[in-house]
């Protein structure tokens, strides 16, 4: 179909998107809210684990591990999809990394939501801060870098999580 002269997307050409990687990457979306797409994500990410929590899972921390592996395998290559297709590196609307990394926070944390707000709040702590080796992850190109370093950061909010749990 040829656009016609007065048409207002005549002018403009938007190279096309591959669907499967914004959808993953942008968490169905939630990337695409503002401010602060990367808390959104690590809400969202709680909230669906806090309601897997509430089925009888006789393993909820396997579970949550293998969500948090599946989220990164498939984040790597979705990120790096949607990196290129933005045309910026670690573009703020991919928040398949805070999931992965929140989901790893999450890890054998236990099911209430005094855990679970000290895992997110530990996560997100990590993520802006980002001590090393994430910092150094963060600076690796592609969707690697993109997911790895959040996926630093979750790791960190898991030992001190833990930790945590110890005396409270």
């Amino acid at each position: 179909m040829t656009p016609h002269p007065g048409d207002a997307h005549a002018s403009r050409s938007t190279p096309p998107k591959t669907k499967w990687a914004w959808t993953l990457g942008t968490f169905f979306g939630v990337g695409f809210l503002k401010p602060g797409p990367g808390t959104y994500g690590s809400i969202a990410a709680l909230l669906l684990w806090v309601a897997a929590a509430r089925f009888p899972l006789p393993h909820l921390a396997l579970a949550t591990a293998l969500a948090a592996l599946a989220a990164l395998l498939i984040g790597i290559p979705a990120a790096s999809v949607v990196e290129k297709e933005s045309g910026g590196s670690d573009p703020q609307h991919v928040v398949l990394d805070e999931v992965a990394g929140q989901w790893t926070a999450l890890i054998g944390i236990t099911a209430d939501w005094k855990h679970a707000i000290a895992a997110l709040l530990l996560f997100r702590l990590f993520d802006i801060t980002k001590p090393p080796p994430a910092r150094q992850l963060d600076r690796m190109h592609g969707g690697f870098g993109i997911m790895m370093d959040d996926v630093a950061a979750g790791v960190y909010a898991l030992i001190l999580g833990h930790l945590l749990m110890l005396w409270f």
